[in-house]
């Protein structure tokens, strides 16, 4: 199972490299939270998409930033009409209807959202809400999941130690080179003699440790270069769009990039 690859039009595509897919569907079984760790652009948020059509759950994503308030994810009241009413949040929504509450990078947001989290991931799995007196408590088709990048972790921007013994964690990293030569094929239908000179360019590019590169070419940005290379665009500039200038913004490490390039398609 944990090898499988899921073919439905209605299920986005998602390739295993490991058991991931058995430890998160045993995980909402089980009614236990998961955690995913790895670096940008190598599948977390896909995973999740993929587990929760696969799961016929529904998914409310939350993109993490430096304003999110728990409020923002619990709901606050609003004026309608002349009157007040209260508006659940996309976390109060998910837990009253069910469904999978994804939080993108939640080192991103304020302290305070990770508090809201805690009764929930234990095994009271309650939300309370101050501001209507609700406690609710969540339904069994109701998964919490957020995701991080431990690479951008630093003492202001890190998950406490009580919350992430919450969670059960699931490990990510850029996939094997055969499979993400495969992965590239199925997502942007170039040939496979083409998608291997890519991968084998971004292998090299994560390699490298003298560009003082925050992190290497994630394989989002390959099917981004494929996408547009299958568009008709040379694989040089192609390259330069979408594995030089998003990777830096200093110029001696995008001309260190640009001669790496130039080795594989010049």
């Amino acid at each position: 199972m944990d090898a499988t690859v899921i073919v439905d039009d209605a299920i986005p595509f998602y390739m295993p490299s490991g058991n991931e897919c058995v430890l998160f569907e045993t995980a909402f079984r089980q009614g236990l939270p998961v955690m995913l760790k790895g670096p940008t652009g190598c599948g977390k948020t896909r995973f999740v998409a993929h587990m929760a059509a696969r799961l016929g759950l529904a998914l409310n994503t939350v993109a993490c930033h430096d304003d999110l308030t728990a409020a923002d994810l619990t709901g606050r009241f609003l004026l309608k009409g002349g009157e007040t009413q209260w508006v659940d949040g996309p976390l109060t929504h998910s837990v009253r209807q069910g469904g999978i509450c994804y939080l993108d990078e939640v080192v991103e947001a304020r302290k305070d959202v990770t508090v809201v989290l805690h009764p929930l991931t234990d095994d009271r799995r309650l939300l309370p809400l101050e501001r209507t007196g609700e406690l609710l408590e969540a339904p069994d088709n109701f998964m919490m999941v957020i995701s991080y990048n431990p690479g951008y972790q630093n003492i202001l921007k890190s998950l406490k130690p009580s919350t992430r013994q919450r969670f059960i964690g699931i490990d990510f990293d850029y996939p094997a080179a055969e499979q993400e030569v495969q992965i590239i094929c199925k997502e942007t239908g170039l040939d496979r003699m083409r998608c291997v000179p890519l991968v084998n360019l971004a292998r090299s590019i994560r390699n490298l440790k003298d560009l003082d590169l925050e992190e290497g070419a994630s394989t989002r940005l390959l099917v981004y270069c494929a996408t547009l290379m299958m568009a008709g665009i040379s694989p040089l500039e192609a390259a330069q769009a979408t594995l030089i200038e998003p990777l830096s913004d200093e110029e001696s490490a995008k001309e260190g990039l640009l001669e790496v390039v130039r080795a594989t398609f010049e």
